[in-house]
């Protein structure tokens, strides 16, 4: 009696070891492959590797500027009795633009030279009795100080009358006019603006990677809102150092712009080039998975997914280069990647 309890315990414990194996240890798919547990394959879109030059570009924006501005304003208070010029119009350098009152002046200007021609005939007098011995050295000094005061005095209210004329600083194209003849004027009121826009500057930023790249007389083209023209720039002045709020570096370029298309102030979208890349493999961004330890990517290998890590160089704006780990003519798979895992059936559309 005791032998078959035993006999039936150890049945027991050996009925629940073998379930215990079967349930929990033994993989009852390992016959399986991967990717075919429900015996369906994936359609994907695929990409055939292949060599391609492409000319790296970057896409920023600046700002159109004058080649020369300027606003007009007066140096002395007064009230302004000539305006010489039209708005908009072509003015010349050192043209007579605004005249203030200047009347006291002049006065004053025309009593100076009075006293300059009574004290020079003075001067010319005593100069004569000195060299005749009838008058010492000291008193003539004394003739002749007065004379170049008097003078000194003449230079000093000619460079006032001066300061009541605004002219050309340049040539150029005057703005609107913000005054008229009569208004009382002062050092703040801003008269118009002249502006030189036969040529127009283009001030713009890129980042500092690309630092090395920018060359003094490099050709870009950019385009303005509104216009689907392509205008060509240079680049002219490059500043010394990088900007370290953006880590970016400061560019002017030149645009000729004597057919007036362009206005000062616009928004010029750029797409400045920095290098021509030749021979190199190209794969849809989108294709490239990050992982731990780099990159990766999906191929088609016999008609199932294939694990191949990459090393990436040159990113662009929807592509990116391969430096190792493919080989032209390869499948990579663009769509779907999430879903894939290695081995697992796919039905490739290849991208045109």
């Amino acid at each position: 009696m005791k032998n078959k309890v035993i006999i039936i315990i150890v049945l027991v414990i050996v009925g629940l070891l073998i379930y215990i194996k079967t349930a929990f240890f033994e993989d009852t798919t390992k016959d399986a492959p991967k990717g075919k547990l429900d015996g369906k394959a994936l359609s994907v879109m695929g990409y055939i590797v292949g060599t391609e030059s492409i000319n790296e570009k970057i896409p920023t924006s600046g700002t159109l500027l004058a080649n020369k501005e300027v606003s007009l304003v007066p140096e002395v208070s007064g009230k302004i009795i000539a305006i010489h010029f039209k708005e908009g119009s072509i003015v010349s350098e050192g043209d007579l633009l605004v005249k203030i009152n200047d009347v006291d002046l002049q006065a004053q200007l025309k009593k100076l030279r009075l006293q300059e021609k009574l004290t020079y005939e003075t001067e010319q007098r005593h100069k004569k009795l000195v060299e005749a011995g009838g008058m010492s050295q000291e008193q003539y000094e004394i003739s002749f100080t007065q004379y170049q005061t008097i003078k000194a005095e003449i230079e000093l209210i000619i460079s006032q009358i001066a300061k009541t004329e605004i002219k050309a600083p340049f040539s150029g194209k005057v703005g609107l006019v913000n005054v008229h003849e009569g208004s009382f004027i002062n050092q703040s009121t801003v008269v118009a603006s002249i502006q030189q826009i036969a040529q127009l500057k283009i001030d713009f930023s890129i980042p500092e990677k690309y630092a090395s790249a920018v060359k003094v007389g490099q050709n870009f083209p950019f385009t303005i809102e509104g216009d689907t023209t392509h205008y060509n720039a240079t680049v002219s002045a490059i500043e010394p150092k990088v900007d370290i709020s953006t880590r970016t570096l400061q560019v002017r370029a030149i645009t000729d712009n004597r057919k007036e298309n362009l206005f000062p102030g616009s928004y010029a979208k750029i797409e400045f080039p920095i290098k021509e890349t030749n021979a190199s493999m190209f794969i849809p961004t989108q294709s490239v998975i990050p992982i731990l330890k780099g990159q990766k990517v999906f191929i088609s290998y016999e008609g199932q997914a294939k694990e191949v890590p990459v090393k990436t160089g040159l990113r662009l704006q929807n592509k990116i280069q391969i430096t190792e780990g493919l080989s032209i003519g390869d499948t990579v798979i663009v769509t779907g990647i999430m879903q894939l895992k290695p081995n697992m059936p796919m039905t490739v559309t290849v991208l045109q």
